[in-house]
């Protein structure tokens, strides 16, 4: 059963949002937090929309871009006004004009890793909100820790090193668990907790991660974790789909019990609270579905189908796949696949991605994009077997930091014989780099790989070729603007259909959309050919520039 065309679905979504400010000739990143709600119909078209900008219209929690930042690389986030801002969003929605009666279900996502801590008997407050009352004041002694540490955080790095040292050693951490330790994984940020703040700990009925927190506001009661967020915390065995006891003996006492049950993806929790009913008009009927994080959800969202990789290019580039294998590495994550319990989901990000593009761009040839189009479609492809490699920002995966170029015989050289031939060595070097990050999550290429593009280069064709030839795939783009909002709406549709219908998820998602994909290029054989050969020499070079960038590192 699809859902009919007067059924609504909502979506919550809490997330970081990358936005751009001109000034002073140059681009600025202003990362925005805010809360958003979507509605979309029985066709998974959006319906309405609304959002809380938490700067803007929270003043009050003197927030800088949804953040505080504190010393010593700690950043939290006040859990109250993402209590307060639903409370806006909802009278907003409402305003609008949507008829909540109608919606039949609601699921959400939010930004990964950050953790809520309820206090004790704060599961009493959930269950007997006051409909006569905003949640804020209903829920204002509901946590223990008012402030949550978010993805932001980099303060736990003595955590980390604590957690991959009870496994053995960093890689016997991610291959069960998923990922190396990482200071913004909820794991390490718990074991903070509990070290510099036992009493809060002690006070903590609950520990959710925020999608599950939200979750529990609206089934009124304490949301379980789902898998694919809980894979991102650094404590699911992620084949097994359990907790991980060695992981959470490692972090803290009792932590099992305080974490409670983790659910499969797609898990109806059951039926909204009373409170939103009489407050809002809402159907008793409307099912909540449990949340996500926003990275699985981004994957259902773009619908991914086996052998294929989704690519987004942004200020960073960010590769998502599906995998049939959950063996994690210490190279990117390995989470749980959101919408496939028998299979895994990859993620990587490079941090050095549209800004270095245009960096490169301004250097060689000014402002003009079609003269930087026109270099790509007119040189040689494989640059003559000249490579460079550039990092404006020091890199999560490989972690180094700087420009190196090699010549054809891999020798490191100060610059290229023709200045133009950085245009093409940016290009080639980050498609290399996304395939070969991609082929060691665990993707293969084959007759049915493709490449799914978003992101603010995926009109530019010529850089699509190049990463076309790389992968020697088909490259598609899709009108998504939002694809982790769509996501959700997607899960909380295909968990709603009867449960008799045994209709994969990508299918199903396909014959109610009917989102289409636009085909953009495909890979030339001879240009294939040329970078099947530079891929082994691209590797030496990249474990050449991180030789070279730790030498200068030690005195």
């Amino acid at each position: 059963m699809y859902l009919s065309i007067n059924q609504l679905v909502i979506v919550v979504y809490s997330i970081l949002v990358h936005g751009y400010q001109k000034g002073n000739g140059k681009m600025y990143l202003l990362p925005m937090i805010q809360l958003k709600l979507i509605v979309l119909d029985g066709q998974l078209k959006q319906k309405y929309s609304t959002k809380v900008e938490f700067d803007l219209e929270l003043p009050e929690f003197r927030t800088k871009r949804g953040v505080i930042r504190k010393c010593n690389d700690v950043v939290v986030a006040p859990v109250l006004m993402w209590v307060k801002a639903l409370d806006l969003a909802l009278d907003k929605l409402r305003a609008s004009g949507c008829d909540l009666s109608l919606v039949a279900g609601i699921c959400g996502c939010a930004q990964q890793h950050g953790s809520v801590y309820w206090k004790n008997n704060a599961s009493d407050l959930l269950s007997n909100l006051d409909p006569g009352r905003f949640l804020h004041a209903d829920l204002a002694t509901a946590f223990s820790l008012m402030e949550s540490p978010v993805w932001m955080d980099s303060s736990t790095s003595l955590y980390c090193r604590k957690l991959e040292d009870s496994f053995g050693n960093s890689e016997k951490l991610a291959q069960t668990t998923g990922s190396r330790a990482y200071e913004r994984f909820t794991a390490s940020q718990i074991a903070k907790v509990y070290d510099t703040k036992p009493g809060i700990y002690q006070i903590t009925e609950r520990i959710s991660l925020i999608s599950s927190f939200l979750a529990s506001i609206f089934i009124g009661g304490y949301a379980s974790i789902d898998h694919s967020d809980g894979s991102g915390m650094n404590l699911l065995d992620i084949k097994n789909r359990k907790w991980c006891g060695e992981a959470l003996e490692a972090v803290a006492p009792g932590l099992k019990e305080k974490l409670g049950e983790v659910v499969e993806n797609l898990t109806v929790l059951g039926q909204i609270a009373p409170y939103f009913v009489q407050r809002y008009g809402f159907n008793p009927e409307c099912k909540v579905v449990s949340f996500t994080g926003d990275n699985p959800a981004s994957l259902a969202g773009m619908n991914l189908g086996a052998g294929e990789v989704a690519i987004s290019l942004g200020t960073s580039d960010t590769v998502f796949l599906s995998l049939e294998e959950g063996t994690g590495g210490l190279l990117g994550h390995v989470l749980c696949n959101p919408v496939d319990s028998s299979l895994f989901m990859g993620l990587i990000c490079f941090k050095n991605g549209s800004l270095t593009r245009e960096r490169i761009k301004n250097l060689c040839v000014g402002e003009s994009w079609d003269k930087f189009n026109q270099i790509l479609e007119t040189t040689d492809v494989g640059n003559y077997g000249y490579i460079g490699l550039y990092y404006d920002l020091t890199e999560i995966t490989p972690h180094i930091q700087g420009e190196y170029r090699f010549d054809p015989d891999g020798n490191l050289i100060s610059k290229f014989p023709a200045p133009e031939m950085d245009v093409r060595a940016c290009i080639e070097s980050q498609a290399i780099r996304l395939r070969l990050y991609s082929e060691r999550l665990g993707y293969s290429s084959g007759h049915s790989s493709s490449i799914l593009i978003t992101g603010g280069a995926s009109s530019n064709t010529a850089i699509l070729q190049i990463i076309s030839n790389v992968f020697n795939a088909p490259v598609y783009t899709l009108d998504l603007p939002d694809s982790a909002c769509l996501g959700a709406g997607y899960m909380a549709a295909y968990a709603l259909r009867q449960s008799d219908e045994r209709i994969p998820f990508y299918d199903y998602i396909n014959q109610i959309s009917g989102r289409k994909r636009c085909l953009l290029c495909t890979p030339d054989e001879t240009a294939c050919k040329v970078y099947m050969q530079l891929v082994s020499k691209y590797r030496d070079c990249e474990n050449k520039a991180f030789g070279i960038y730790y030498s200068r590192l030690t005195p």
